[in-house]
């Protein structure tokens, strides 16, 4: 390889260090604290839940059962289709679709890295918990796309959806500087993740604590993206031009 590749190489996967308000900056990291501790806080509760049998581990029963009641050829056909498109067949198409392409079209690939290996985090947390939690799932008869004897705490399909469209409208917000935009962002993600939890809900998969223990998870990984991003690219304007003088390259995002 070439030195002039190897340096395409080093600029298309640098950070895509940005020039930003020292306010702004402030409340990115500030935000970063306030996901982590709500995502700690969800999470945490969901998890004492299930492990003493109290609190909010008591909804998973009459929620469930409110749930099945609901059922409907019509209805199920829809949680099907987003059952199928955020498991664990689907997502990965889609995480590896838009990640190749957003990397390819962009100057930098580093905001579809970040959202990439955000996804990759919350797939092996999830991986790793289900066995040491060990909550199983609600009775096989009331599964209505075949039977799953896994464990049931965290939800991967809540978990996928919720890093791929939080991550995905942090990475896009934070260089759009249009609060509308930011607003319609975080709006579709939050529709998203509210489909998917009701999705393994009804479709008879997950209670309750498992679903919104994904949503803690998924709050707890969006603000470490958010803390790393912001560190690694977003240059208050004197130190920025420090970075500068000593050779670091410095550039405004667009793309």
């Amino acid at each position: 390889m070439t030195h002039d590749n190897r340096g395409w190489w080093r600029r298309k996967f640098a950070p895509d260090v940005r020039t930003v308000g020292r306010g702004e900056r402030r409340l990115l990291l500030r935000s970063s604290v306030v996901l982590a501790l709500v995502g700690a806080v969800v999470f945490a509760t969901m998890l004492v839940g299930v492990l003493t049998h109290t609190g909010v581990q008591r909804l998973d029963l009459p929620v469930e059962s409110w749930f099945d009641a609901q059922r409907d050829p019509g209805r199920t056909g829809v949680m099907d289709v987003v059952a199928t498109v955020f498991g664990p067949v689907g997502m990965p198409i889609v995480v590896a679709v838009v990640s190749i392409t957003w990397a390819f079209l962009a100057r930098h690939a580093w905001r579809p890295v970040v959202l990439a290996c955000g996804m990759l985090l919350g797939v092996a947390s999830a991986e790793l918990l289900a066995p040491v939690v060990r909550h199983p799932r609600p009775p096989v008869r009331l599964m209505l796309l075949g039977p799953d004897h896994t464990f049931s705490f965290p939800s991967g399909h809540v978990m996928g959806a919720s890093d791929f469209f939080l991550i995905g409208a942090l990475l896009v917000a934070s260089r759009t500087h249009r609060q509308w935009v930011t607003v319609v962002l975080f709006v579709v993600a939050a529709v998203a993740m509210a489909v998917q939890v009701v999705s393994r809900l009804y479709l008879g998969y997950h209670w309750l604590t498992d679903t919104l223990a994904s949503v803690g998870l998924s709050l707890m990984i969006t603000a470490l993206a958010i803390t790393v991003d912001t560190h690694l690219t977003a240059r208050v304007r004197d130190i920025a031009r420090e970075g500068h003088e000593s050779g670091e390259p410095e550039t405004v995002a667009t793309d």
